[in-house]
């Protein structure tokens, strides 16, 4: 016999007769209801062949198949973009409606478990004029009908005997909406922390591409002085003066359009922290590193990442809750049974209402059927069948876009690191041939002509490497929230 029974035998030796067939008469009378519950018993669907198979994308030099950590932003050990996605997670506005939302559907949740109790109402009040009744008997006795004050205080009480599970089935429909809008709160948790990770990040990249951009704006800026002076020496021409000029202008044209897209980027992190743009953290502008991963990123395998992601939760329980509602609209092809009762008083006179004349009770069964035209109802039914079928398709496709997401922004993650490894070695060696270069045209060696070619080489390759700083960071973040993480409230 095992632990669990033993112990059930025990507490059952310890109490009264009485009291142990009052038990296991509850527990048959429950495991009957229990058993003549119409419509299906949910069970957890199945995943797509091969969902939960190891990720193919993943990279030995990018990525390792350790779990990755449920606050991914930590990784890249960053105190202000730590800040930042907490106040975020406290203040972001969609957030806000998201535990709107997850309060009203407890509230329905409540609703529901209310009605395995007993309903109640209760009623009192008097009525000047004629009671068909009353009237009816006073002629028979040889009376005129009067009009006369009738009072009346009664309370009732009913009690559904859920024969056929419909109270239970509406509970797990519920129940399952209730844990959906969990689901889709903790996905808005998701797309907050990433969104602001990613705000924070641009601005930081822009800032790095503005520092690149100024400091090629004071390489050409000299270069173009040097040229000048060389003119003026009758060194060369007025128009290599003029094309090294045209250089310095166009680096300096791009400097604007970058610091104003780092503004609007600022914004756009304001407004996940649920600030106004007259709030907006400021002090982020002087950030001009973008946040660096140390290590590779941990992506886990497929298994743990449909478990991980809330919009698979998400799609599972709205499964649960179009399975139960198949349930509640079966239950309404059975009867409807009911426990009623009342008690109270009903008199001409207000003092006889607590007097044994006017004393009224009852308490009996009640059952209601529509048995006749059960069209609508069958309707119902065969339409809560679509439903349960629309919602476990959908299941299969939020399972697919789930694994499409990831493997995309590993793969996009993948081919960044390639390439801004290339770009890194090319800018190597063009401030090598840049020094060259310079050298020459300074030693005569070298035409105008060559250096300001390699100028412009060495200006693009700059911004290049700083374009793929950008990039890859925003790839990273991508891959974290694909991998559905961040959603976890510390507090919980």
């Amino acid at each position: 016999m095992s632990r669990v029974g033993r112990g059930a035998v025990s507490a059952v030796s310890a109490v009264s007769p009485i009291s142990a067939v009052s038990a296991v008469s509850a527990g048959i009378l429950t495991t009957l209801l229990a058993a003549c519950r119409v419509g299906p018993d949910y069970q957890a669907p199945t995943a797509p062949k091969d969902a939960e198979a190891p990720l193919v994308s993943v990279k030995p030099q990018a990525e390792t198949t350790a779990p990755p950590p449920d606050a991914w932003w930590r990784l890249y050990d960053d105190a202000r973009l730590d800040e930042l996605v907490r106040e975020a997670l406290k203040a972001n506005r969609e957030l806000a409606v998201a535990d709107a939302n997850f309060a009203a559907a407890r509230a329905v949740l409540t609703a529901a478990r209310a009605n395995r109790y007993p309903s109640t109402q209760a009623s009192a009040g008097g009525l000047r004029g004629r009671d068909a009744v009353t009237d009816e008997i006073l002629e028979l006795g040889g009376h005129r009908p009067q009009t006369i004050w009738l009072y009346e205080d009664v309370f009732e009480a009913s009690y559904e005997i859920d024969l056929f599970g419909r109270v239970h089935r509406a509970i797990e429909v519920a129940g399952a909406g209730a844990e959906a809008v969990i689901a889709a709160r903790d996905s808005v948790r998701v797309v907050v922390a990433a969104e602001t990770a990613r705000a924070y990040a641009g601005v930081c990249a822009l800032g790095e591409q503005i520092s690149v951009a100024r400091h090629s704006l004071d390489v050409v800026a000299r270069e173009a002085d040097i040229t000048a002076r060389r003119h003026e020496a009758g060194a060369n021409s007025e128009f290599d003066v003029k094309r090294a000029r045209a250089l310095v202008a166009q680096v300096q044209a791009s400097i604007p359009t970058l610091e104003g897209e780092r503004r609007a980027t600022l914004f756009a992190l304001t407004a996940v922290l649920g600030r106004t743009p007259a709030d907006a953290p400021n002090d982020v502008e002087g950030c001009v590193v973008p946040p660096h991963l140390q290590g590779r990123i941990p992506v886990g395998d497929g298994a743990a990442l449909l478990k991980r992601r809330p919009d698979v939760r998400q799609a599972e329980r709205r499964l649960a809750a179009a399975t139960a509602e198949i349930g509640v609209t079966t239950a309404d092809l059975y009867p409807t049974v009911k426990l009623v009762g009342l008690y109270g008083g009903a008199a001409t006179q207000l003092a006889d209402l607590t007097t044994n004349i006017g004393l009224t009770w009852g308490v009996g069964p009640s059952i209601s059927w529509n048995f006749l035209n059960q069209a609508s109802a069958r309707a119902r039914v065969r339409q809560a069948k679509a439903s349960q079928a629309a919602a476990l398709a959908a299941f299969d496709g939020v399972v697919l876009t789930a694994l499409k997401e990831t493997e995309q922004a590993l793969s996009r993650y993948g081919a960044a690191l390639e390439n801004r490894e290339s770009l890194l070695d090319a800018q190597t060696q063009i401030h090598g041939s840049f020094e060259i270069a310079r050298g020459g045209f300074r030693a005569g060696s070298l035409s105008n002509l060559d250096l300001l070619t390699t100028e412009q080489s060495l200006i693009a390759l700059d911004a290049a490497v700083a374009s793929a700083d950008a990039a890859l960071v925003q790839d990273q973040i991508a891959v974290f929230k694909a991998l559905g993480g961040g959603w976890r409230d510390p507090a919980q």
